[in-house]
């Protein structure tokens, strides 16, 4: 390591002790003396002109500057959330602090502070001409910016009083005012104080005694050199310097701290080094287990702070966030989410978002990040499954990239006639339909509502990909590119963008980007700045509301009718994806098993968009039963918000005519009228595209009254005949459908049972020796199952699918066993065994073993659905 830099006077006294050098004499001596004269005399004048105009400058600026208050120097201002009826229901900044008084702060954290920040705190009286000056130079052989000029006391100022994105010379004229007052005003034990309690550290932490319970679980007096020069080094820029997200650059923040303080007389050499020995992951908490605060709602809570992120500091600026958040629906979708009273989930570790939207003006009014189950337990600002999760859409991108743009760009009907028939990628590979059959030549509607593959892509095709690219864009998606397969889903979206292109849908061809916060009121309490987005008409009025009514099929007759609430005017689209037949087999997979799958729908008022699947899909998936809990999902989900409400329909433009047609025919046929009866169908047609070919009207040949008592005898027992055929059929139908639902119950409760006495998966095991505890966990084998625990040899049945008990000696290990019960009878055990180490400082020690004697891995594939 390089020897320790002098210190300016050292300098000076090794410079005296040097052998003088020959001065210059005669001639050149006058010469140079005069030369010197000219520059000094010429420099000096020219410093009294630009003081003068500077001071004049200055006296400018710094009158405009902010009156000093103790309310803004010892807390950054917290900000409220308030929902769309404008009561508050978070506030977040002034929660993450705890305050520690000058007296209590470790002289360790107070010269790693100076040693860093501002070494001549206690010799300057705000401003510091010294540093200013080292500033200067160093920007001039270093490049502008390359050091910084600021006492601590100006930090305070920034952090306090001024916007700190604003570097022009009337803001720097006013922090360097203010910063003079300050020092009036304050001891410097009273700065020093403000500033450790005032700095943000990340992770939404104000002050370094919270942060020192954040990272370390510590107090500040409690920590290590190594510990401290971390938390002194990150202000200068908390984010980039957080040993969670940034180990390496945080280690190197570290280190040039402890470098300071060795420069500065305040470590020994040998404790620089040894401290700079040290990993930066020591001693910090577990990642799962940060003490961060969490709010109610904090998945709304988390994209309100990410959508304004961008443009203010919400945990400092003192801001009124009001936002679009509906209480009651934020609650019902957590229930939903977190219990088995709406949704009986298959397992713990199955996941959804959920996105509740104005179909209108696109606010929010529910967010649903996941399932926060013992598995899975989501942390604050952790992964938001409704708005940050990129999978596969499915077929609910066939409207967006196929049938919409057709109607769109040409003009087609509901009933264009479409051949599915065996039909090839460009790549010469077949493409197929969900069922790998074909229906031949069938409806626009009827391949919409069936969820057909093979007519979704020719009419991307006809209209071009580039063109449903450009419109699919325009409903908030961002696809460079769109081929054959993105028209039937493999491309990728976020629940929260399927939500605002379905609620384009919806809103008369309107686009409003999804979005939580509708306004802002500053902390001056005047200033408000509206976070409307602005509205986009993506689509003709036309094309949505012949998209909206075909989709209305969709739950009555065609995939979704599992999630059709009778009477109510909603339109949806069901979606599931494949995996690729390389995955499938290398992992196991069979070949009905699905990643994902997707139910997006909207009524005039509300959209609902789900996505249901795993965090880890070539591990888990979902088998054919499971598919039909996102249907579940959003039926329960729209019965909640339309209950107690009025119907609206969509509106139908003036230019859409609705005409009946004779189903199958080709030309397309009207039907004439009086019409009516199975092979009729409404359809809609633009102005100018309604056929004009129309079925010959049958004609009566013989007038009532004219035919005999026989004839009409005859027509009423050939009635008679056929009502009581219908009857018989009618029955025959019912019978066996019900005959079909007892089957199927009856294979779905022996299923239940052989899979509730299956030995629990994913049972694992760890110690704490921080609490000398010892905890399990595994999956849930349905509802109804109670589990036997053994922990060496000791047993309880439990009701629950986590335990934590106390107990155990270090170097000895447990055996926990685990055997499912359901009504009375006990099913195949799992086991796991728990090693406790002699060291007890090693904390969360795994299970040994990694399999239960059943010979399953631990973390298996999870089993079906009840």
């Amino acid at each position: 390591m390089a020897d320790k830099p002098q210190t300016r006077s050292q300098y000076r006294n090794s410079q005296a002790k040097q052998p003088e050098t020959k001065k210059p004499t005669g001639k050149g001596k006058r010469i140079t003396g005069n030369v010197v004269k000219v520059v000094f005399f010429t420099a000096l004048f020219l410093a009294f002109a630009g003081i003068a105009g500077g001071a004049t400058a200055f006296y400018s600026y710094a009158k405009e500057a902010p009156k000093l208050t103790d309310s803004k120097l010892r807390d950054p201002l917290s900000s409220k959330i308030l929902d769309k009826n404008g009561d508050v229901y978070a506030e977040i900044g002034k929660e993450r602090r705890e305050y520690i008084e000058y007296k209590d702060i470790p002289k360790q954290l107070e010269n790693a502070v100076l040693s860093t920040e501002d070494s001549r705190f206690y010799e300057h009286n705000g401003m510091d001409p010294i540093r200013l000056a080292s500033a200067a130079v160093g920007n001039i052989t270093g490049g502008f910016g390359s050091q910084g000029a600021s006492t601590l006391t100006q930090q305070i100022i920034k952090m306090s009083y001024l916007d700190y994105t604003n570097k022009t010379l009337d803001r720097k004229a006013q922090e360097a005012w203010m910063a003079v007052q300050l020092e009036q005003k304050y001891s410097k034990h009273e700065l020093l104080e403000i500033y450790i309690n005032k700095v943000y550290l990340s992770d939404g932490i104000h002050g370094m005694e919270t942060a020192a319970e954040h990272y370390y679980g510590k107090k500040l007096k409690d920590l290590n050199l190594a510990q401290t020069a971390l938390i002194a080094g990150m202000p200068q820029s908390p984010n980039r310097f957080n040993p969670f997200e940034n180990p390496d650059l945080a280690k190197k923040r570290r280190d040039i701290v402890l470098t300071l303080m060795y420069n500065n007389d305040k470590i020994s050499k040998s404790e620089m080094e040894a401290a700079q020995s040290v990993a930066i992951t020591d001693g910090l908490v577990d990642e799962a287990t940060r003490k961060q605060k969490t709010y109610a709602y904090d998945t709304y809570v988390d994209q309100v702070i990410d959508e304004i992120g961008d443009k203010y500091n919400p945990f400092t600026d003192g801001l009124t966030i009001y936002t679009a958040l509906d209480p009651d629906a934020q609650k019902y979708t957590e229930k939903m989410l977190n219990t088995n009273e709406v949704i009986n989930y298959p397992d713990a570790k199955f996941q959804a978002g959920v996105v509740i939207m104005d179909t209108e003006t696109g606010r929010v009014q529910a967010l649903g990040g996941g399932r926060e189950t013992a598995g899975t337990k989501k942390i604050s600002r952790g992964l938001n499954r409704a708005t940050d999760i990129k999978r596969q859409p499915g077929s609910t991108m066939k409207p967006i990239l196929g049938y919409a743009p057709a109607i769109e760009y040409l003009d087609w009907s509901t009933a264009h006639i479409f051949n599915d028939a065996p039909y090839q990628y460009s790549s010469g590979q077949e493409l197929r339909n969900y069922d790998s059959g074909y229906l031949g030549e069938i409806s626009m509607r009827h391949a919409l509502y069936s969820s057909r593959n093979i007519p979704a892509v020719k009419a991307s095709k006809e209209v071009g990909y580039d063109r449903a690219r450009d419109f699919a864009n325009n409903l908030g998606l961002n696809y460079k590119e769109v081929y054959e397969s993105t028209v039937i889903g493999s491309g990728e979206a976020s629940p929260i963008q399927m939500a605002g292109a379905y609620g384009a849908f919806g809103n008369g061809g309107v686009y409003n980007k999804p979005h939580t916060v509708t306004k802002i009121l500053l902390s001056d309490g005047e200033t408000e700045v509206n976070m409307e987005p602005e509205s986009v008409v993506a689509m003709k009025a036309s094309t949505a509301y012949m998209i909206s009514d075909m989709l209305k099929d969709v739950l009555t007759k065609g995939t979704g009718t599992r999630a059709n609430i009778p009477g109510w005017n909603i339109a949806a689209k069901t979606g599931t994806t494949n995996y690729d037949e390389s995955v499938r087999i290398k992992n196991g997979i069979p070949s009905d098993g699905t990643p994902d799958s997707w139910f997006v729908g909207y009524s005039p008022r509300y959209t609902v968009s789900i996505w249901t699947g795993y965090d880890e899909p070539n591990k888990y998936y979902l088998s054919p039963s499971e598919t039909r809990i996102a249907a579940y999902m959003f039926k329960a989900t729209m019965e909640h918000l339309v209950s107690g409400e009025k119907n609206p329909d969509f509106k139908k433009p003036s230019n859409v005519n609705e005409i009946p047609i004779i189903v199958g025919s080709n030309p397309i046929t009207r039907a004439g009228s009086g019409a009516s009866g199975g092979n009729i169908s409404y359809e809609l047609f633009l102005d100018g595209t309604i056929p004009t070919k129309s079925a010959a009207e049958k004609k009566t040949e013989t007038k009532t009254d004219e035919k005999t008592d026989a004839e009409k005898e005859a027509e009423r027992k050939a009635a008679e005949e056929k009502e009581k055929k219908e009857k018989k059929e009618k029955e025959k139908s019912e019978a066996d459908k019900q005959k079909e639902q007892q089957e199927a119950e009856r294979k779905a409760t022996e299923e239940a049972e052989r899979t509730a006495l299956q030995a629990p998966a994913g049972l694992n095991g760890s110690y704490n020796a921080a609490n000398k505890t010892i905890s399990a966990s595994w999956a849930s084998n349905g509802p109804g199952v109670t589990y036997d625990v053994s922990v060496n040899g000791q047993t309880q049945n439990y009701g629950v699918t986590s335990i934590t008990v106390s107990g155990g000696s270090p170097g000895s290990s447990v055996v926990i066993m685990v055997v499912p019960v359901k009504d009375g009878k006990r099913g195949s055990p799992a086991t796991t065994t728990i090693t406790i180490p002699p060291d007890q400082t090693q904390q969360d020690t795994p299970a040994t073993d990694g399999t239960g004697t059943d010979g399953t891995q631990n973390n298996t594939t999870p089993p079906p659905a009840n």
